[in-house]
């Protein structure tokens, strides 16, 4: 584990080849202890992410009274209290940098009888939340925020049936106003205009709530009680993105990757690359606890620029950093459009990406939405930047591994947020990065 301020060493060259597993999916970990702690009964969970990010959300759930046992980092044991047995927490609840957390446990606490504030990390702060509290507004929620920021203020409510049309599409959006229907006094229903993650529809079923999928409405109708979890969490599509790039940069024999979640709302990053000439096979494919599960076997590809946008961007955003260092290396022209999502991420994903490989003497065009990069280009080793954004770090990492001389990543500590041991992971494939 990144404990304190790292710098990562990249060295180049090396074929990179072997099996390897990543971390539990963080979206999956986030929603499994939160839907836990209402469960009545006891949950267990195994394969569970112990990152920045989801560590926020144990410790959110146990300064709301939630009993959670952490066997070893990935095995817990949650007591749930029941929909109606949250206690008042002792002061603010810290999200620290997790943007999943806050927009989610908002959707919880509008419906309890009690006060409560969510605040987190400066990096935090200066995420927009008015697109979780103005449909939670709508339903009767009275909620504070700073500027349409953290903190949220939150003060007992009734929430009311509600039906949304979403703006956009939005897994967090979606999910916060679904949490927030478990606690309405009617159904609630979310309409969504393109696909998102379904991760809450999937497991909210798997605990026994009333959900309907008709299209794209999602419905929810409050019960009593859920159930608790039985659960194994796999390995996180977005974890996998990383060396899933590297491996297609940098192979030698072929890479796998063992036990990664496919929910088709979270392939968007293999539909990509695939589209960029990527040979990614698919095996082992078996389904677990609801969730699609497949081991992915890459081999080196000579990649072709692509056009990518609609659907292919809800369904791949998180991986956005690692895709901009594969379009470095693609044959042609790389176009990705109406991804502005990218820019009110941990920080603004495509200003920061740009101005990073810049360093490493990339020539890359940003847009409003998006940005353009033709390539193939050569890139130079030299230090850059990881601006406390985990994702920003690793696709910075993985640029080194093609770049020529050392590279050198500040702030690497923050990798720590969504996957916890990602240097030793690329080492074991035999990468030079220390």
């Amino acid at each position: 584990m990144i404990t304190a301020d790292i710098t990562a060493h990249v060295g180049p060259g090396g074929a990179l080849s072997g099996t390897i597993r990543v971390p539990g999916d963080k979206s999956i970990s986030h929603r499994a202890l939160i839907l836990g702690a209402l469960g009545d009964g006891v949950t267990q969970v195994r394969g569970f992410l112990p990152a920045g990010d989801t560590l926020a959300t144990l410790r959110a759930m146990r300064a709301l009274g939630v009993t959670v046992e952490q066997h070893d980092a990935a095995t817990l044991t949650v007591h749930g209290r029941g929909l109606h047995g949250l206690v008042p927490p002792d002061g603010p609840i810290d999200c620290v940098n997790a943007g999943t957390l806050i927009r989610l446990l908002v959707g919880v606490m509008a419906g309890q009888p009690f006060p409560s504030v969510l605040d987190g990390s400066e990096q935090l702060r200066r995420r927009p939340m008015r697109r979780v509290t103005d449909p939670l507004r709508q339903m009767g929620a009275q909620i504070e925020d700073t500027d349409g920021k953290a903190p949220l203020h939150i003060s007992p409510a009734s929430l009311h049936s509600f039906t949304y049309p979403m703006p956009v599409a939005s897994a967090q959006v979606k999910s916060c106003v679904l949490l927030a229907g478990l606690f309405a006094d009617g159904p609630v229903t979310v309409i969504e205009p393109g696909p998102a993650r379904d991760h809450t529809e999937r497991m909210l079923r798997s605990v026994g709530a009333n959900v309907t999928v008709e299209g794209p409405r999602v419905t929810v109708t409050p019960r009593s009680t859920l159930a608790p979890l039985d659960l194994t969490i796999p390995g996180d599509m977005s974890s996998a993105a990383f060396p899933l790039v590297a491996a297609l940069l940098a192979a030698g024999d072929a890479v796998r990757i063992e036990n990664v979640g496919v929910n088709p709302t979270r392939t968007g990053i293999v539909d990509i690359l695939r589209l960029m000439g990527a040979e990614i096979e698919l095996v082992n494919e078996r389904d677990e606890a609801g969730e699609p599960v497949a081991d992915l076997v890459v081999r080196r590809a000579a990649l072709r620029g692509a056009a990518i946008g609609g659907d292919l961007i809800v369904r791949a955003i998180d991986e956005f950093p690692a895709l901009m260092v594969a379009a470095t290396q693609a044959e042609g022209e790389t176009l990705v459009t109406g991804a502005q999502e990218l820019r009110v991420k941990e920080t603004d994903r495509i200003a920061v990406m740009a101005a990073e490989l810049r360093k490493l003497g990339a020539e890359i065009e940003e847009r409003p939405d998006g940005f353009r990069v033709v390539g193939p280009q050569k890139l130079r080793g030299a230090t850059a930047h990881g601006h406390d954004d985990h994702r920003v770090a690793m696709s910075l990492v993985v640029a080194g591994l093609v770049a020529e001389g050392e590279t050198v990543v500040d702030d690497a500590r923050c990798m720590d947020d969504s996957f916890p041991g990602f240097v030793e992971t690329l080492r074991a494939l035999g990468a030079d990065v220390s």
